[in-house]
């Protein structure tokens, strides 16, 4: 691992209850000074100053404000993917239109909680090879998921199951981040609306 690696992972990985609480305490201090400062008036001393504690305990546990924006974005990462799976059920509805809004509401749902502090992730987190690893794994999952749905459905209709997988994941993906992060809101129930029946059009139009 180079240096450039190094000082984008977290020093301590907490063993205890109490290490790991105070961790949850940096984390969500961060994503609050994040939010309210911007990611470059975003200091650790401020942040260490929300989270109460002295800033030699928070580089106990993280190297600079880089390695807790990337490790925010990694938490980000596994939450959509959970949820995501937990969306999912076996069997999938009998309609694509409704096979698409699951995953579709999963994604925006996913990007509610928060959307400036998702923005400051999507644009100013720094990405060490292990995070991209992450992203690649994720978007594999997503993939694979939407290619069985194109394969299996006899209602849908492309002539490349495994570009079409790509194109339905990377507009879902592209989309959501870009408008529900957008500083000017969207109606978030006419935006699912629009958003799945043009994926349905696209898979089942022939």
């Amino acid at each position: 691992m180079n240096s450039g690696e190094r000082r984008l992972r977290p020093r301590k990985q907490p063993r205890q209850v109490r290490a790991e609480l105070t961790r949850q305490r940096i984390l969500t201090a961060a994503a609050r000074v994040f939010t309210e400062h911007g990611y470059a008036a975003g200091t650790t001393n401020r942040i260490a100053e929300r989270a109460r504690i002295s800033i030699g305990s928070l580089y106990q546990y993280f190297p600079n404000k880089d390695a807790i924006l990337v490790e925010l974005l990694t938490r980000h990462l596994d939450d959509g993917l959970r949820n995501t799976r937990e969306r999912l059920p076996e069997p999938l509805p009998d309609s694509v239109e409704d096979t698409i809004r699951l995953f579709v509401r999963a994604a925006i749902d996913n990007h509610l909680d928060d959307p400036k502090l998702l923005r400051i992730m999507i644009e100013e987190a720094p990405r060490s090879q292990a995070l991209l690893d992450k992203i690649a794994r994720v978007e594999r999952f997503h993939i694979t998921y939407a290619r069985d749905l194109i394969e299996q459905h006899p209602a849908v209709r492309v002539a490349d199951p495994h570009t079409a997988a790509r194109l339905v994941v990377s507009t879902v993906e592209l989309v959501v981040h870009r408008l529900i992060a957008a500083a000017d809101p969207i109606d978030i129930p006419s935006f699912e609306n629009e958003l799945v029946a043009m994926l349905t059009r696209y898979l089942t139009a022939g």
